[in-house]
């Protein structure tokens, strides 16, 4: 009697085991807590996420048209008064990049500005580009300017009119521009990470 009462005390405790388990899934068990102690599941691509994240906003895109015409908002529409790339990148003679953006945000008209604002070149197009596609043109030398890696890690995290999408002022209307969704310090760490691990572009 006693063993069969052993046994199904025994049928019982394994049962209840099971249920458990499978309540928790994967979760990993320390014998000593009844609390599970979840698994880890950091993004192996999280450095490169976190920086495609900021180069795909319109802070950035704007100023990498498919099309010669610099993008405005945070919809990105054409730029006004019919502005296209024109010489060096800076407009027309007449009427250049230089002519409203100067080095500073303008909060009365609402201009932007920062010091050597400009289009990217032509070959630096990213409008349209899938992430994949940006990063894949960001590490070519062909198409960024004959930068090498640390070179290009520079640019994204130093250069002022990079800078500037985290301090872009205000609209005409006096409402703030839309920044980038992640912090700057924590976008630098992420571009400086990705490219110091190998720059690895995951295929989706």
């Amino acid at each position: 009697m006693k063993k069969s009462i052993f046994l199904y005390s025994l049928v019982l405790i394994l049962i209840s085991g099971a249920v458990v388990a499978s309540n928790y899934g994967d979760d990993v068990y320390d014998s000593n807590l009844i609390a599970p102690i979840k698994k880890s599941k950091k993004d192996p691509h999280e450095n490169y996420n976190k920086m495609m994240d900021v180069i795909m906003s319109p802070r950035c895109i704007n100023c990498h048209p498919n099309d010669h015409v610099p993008k405005q908002a945070d919809d990105g529409h054409p730029h006004y008064f019919g502005i296209a790339r024109g010489e060096n990148n800076h407009g027309f003679q007449a009427i250049n990049c230089a002519t409203c953006h100067q080095n500073t945000n303008n909060d009365y008209s609402g201009v932007p500005g920062a010091p050597e604002w400009s289009l990217a070149p032509a070959e630096m197009f990213w409008e349209g580009l899938s992430r994949k596609e940006i990063a894949e043109s960001m590490m070519d030398p062909v198409r960024n300017g004959g930068r090498t890696a640390e070179e290009t890690m520079h640019h994204l995290t130093e250069h002022e009119l990079v800078l500037w999408a985290w301090q872009p002022g205000i609209k005409a209307d006096g409402t703030p521009r839309e920044i980038p969704p992640v912090p700057l310090d924590e976008y630098k760490k992420a571009v400086k990470a990705w490219i110091a691990n190998g720059a690895v572009i995951p295929e989706n």
